[in-house]
């Protein structure tokens, strides 16, 4: 039978670790011959890939669901796909509850997507498989991709993120994510430096190397230090010029990682380390352990062996339990340690979660206000780093014209994360000044603001 299906769209949502699934989904289609199209009103099949961390992502993910069935209405919509998180967590509901949905992928099951959005073009078991849309997966997912497995980049050019483990064997009382994403499993070095080659040579300049615990990466192949000898090997890699770590883990961060940040020029003075509390009373019913002197004696040995450590973190508010006290002890550390960059989510409690079964609930308008007041505390201290800066000159990589106005072009420092941190705005450039995204230029800082930096170009960056 003649396939009828031609342009496949594409929603992606969540974290960087969802968009790596999406790139390869899309790269599996298209090595098949199937054109990949941003406009949904042309789109013969979309696929919603879904987040299902929290309560706020789930009802997107529904919402985008709903959003995108309509098209069968009103476009050239004929089938509808949804994959991801949302499925390992949902499965029997979304079948049962959305008929409007035609076939559902886990994070396990993502090789199977030219058998979900066209079954007429693949063997009969396959097409079957997907068509009865009763299947189940059995156990925890196991799949992770490899330097074979194609993909489509839906970031700029001049940065990917790539997946060096996948799952997570921690049981932090607030998480779902080993659900849905299975036992840690660690990529072998050489499939990510094989896979770091061929970005390089696509014109990719940054590696963002991404996983649900990257200090813990090489732990489940008997590999000490993985994470350290992963970053002194890719810093080899010719055409890389900036290597970021995100998601580390307070308890796996080791010196050898830390001397690999002081030690190649190449890995950037950045760490993303999510802490989630400060307070040993919440930490403990997190299931995290430690506490603020721990912590703090942490952050300090990075700052020791890193002088100009950008600090990145993020933390729950409103916790099962978590007093005024617990959370003034969060205030002050923040206050002490004084991060460059803070995230802060008020709690969500999640089904199927060691918290969901805690007592002691925190009302919504008191997680609101405690998140309000802590974002508060956290922009004045943005601020004020951010205005030690001006006067001094910086490499940064160019981005193009910047999302504020076109007036305006748009770059980030080595201490700014693409997609979570802010930007370096420059108004000003050199008369001819011709830099193009994925350029590395020379700036200086004008102005600050609590989160994104004003500057000028003074010319080409120094190697």
């Amino acid at each position: 039978m003649k396939s009828e299906i031609q342009k496949i769209g594409f929603v992606s949502l969540g974290c960087p670790k969802n968009l790596v699934d999406s790139e390869v989904m899309m790269g599996q289609l298209k090595k098949h011959g199937y054109e990949l199209t941003t406009d949904r009103e042309a789109a013969d099949v979309i696929v919603v890939n879904t987040c299902g961390f929290i309560q706020s992502a789930k009802e997107e993910s529904i919402n985008t669901i709903l959003e995108m069935a309509e098209l069968k209405d009103s476009a050239n919509l004929k089938r509808l796909v949804v994959a991801g998180c949302l499925v390992e967590r949902y499965r029997r509901d979304l079948l049962n509850q959305l008929p409007e949905v035609d076939a559902v992928l886990g994070t396990s099951e993502i090789e199977k997507i030219v058998a979900a959005v066209d079954p007429a073009a693949v063997e009969a078991q396959d097409a079957a498989f997907v068509a009865s849309n009763t299947w189940m997966t059995r156990g925890l997912p196991t799949y992770i991709y490899d330097e074979n497995a194609p993909r489509v980049l839906a970031t700029p050019k001049h940065f990917a993120y790539v997946k060096i483990a996948e799952g997570c064997d921690h049981t932090c009382a607030f998480c779902a994510i080993p659900q849905m994403r299975g036992n840690y499993r660690s990529r072998r070095a050489g499939s990510i430096l094989r896979e770091a080659e061929q970005l390089a040579a696509a014109g990719v300049k940054e590696l963002v190397l991404i996983s649900q615990d990257s200090t813990q990466y090489g732990l489940d192949l008997g590999i000490k230090d993985g994470l350290a000898d992963l970053l002194r090997s890719l810093a080899r890699v010719e055409g890389i010029e900036w290597i970021r770590v995100m998601y580390t883990y307070p308890n796996s961060l080791s010196d050898a990682t830390l001397a690999a940040m002081a030690e190649e020029p190449k890995v950037c003075n950045y760490l993303d380390m999510p802490l989630q509390h400060a307070s040993a009373a919440v930490l403990k019913r997190m299931r995290r352990g430690g506490n603020r002197q721990l912590l703090e004696k942490l952050l300090n040995r990075a700052r020791q062996f890193v002088p100009e450590m950008t600090l990145r973190t993020t933390f729950i508010v409103g916790f099962p339990g978590e007093t005024d006290e617990d959370f003034e002890e969060l205030m002050g550390f923040v206050r002490d340690v004084e991060f460059d960059r803070v995230g802060v989510f008020t709690y969500s409690d999640e089904e199927g979660t060691h918290g969901y079964e805690l007592g002691d609930k925190v009302p919504a308008q008191v997680m609101r206000r405690r998140r309000a007041k802590l974002m508060r505390e956290q922009a004045r201290i943005s601020k004020r780093r951010n205005k030690a800066l001006i006067g001094k000159r910086f490499r940064a990589l160019l981005e193009g014209v910047s999302q504020e106005s076109e007036l305006l072009l748009q770059a980030r420092l080595e201490s700014q994360a693409p997609e979570v941190d802010g930007h370096v705005l420059i108004n000003d450039a050199p008369e001819g000044f011709a830099g193009k995204p994925g350029d590395f230029i020379e700036i200086e800082i004008a102005e600050a603001h609590e989160y994104d930096l004003v500057a000028k170009v003074v010319g080409p960056a120094n190697a």
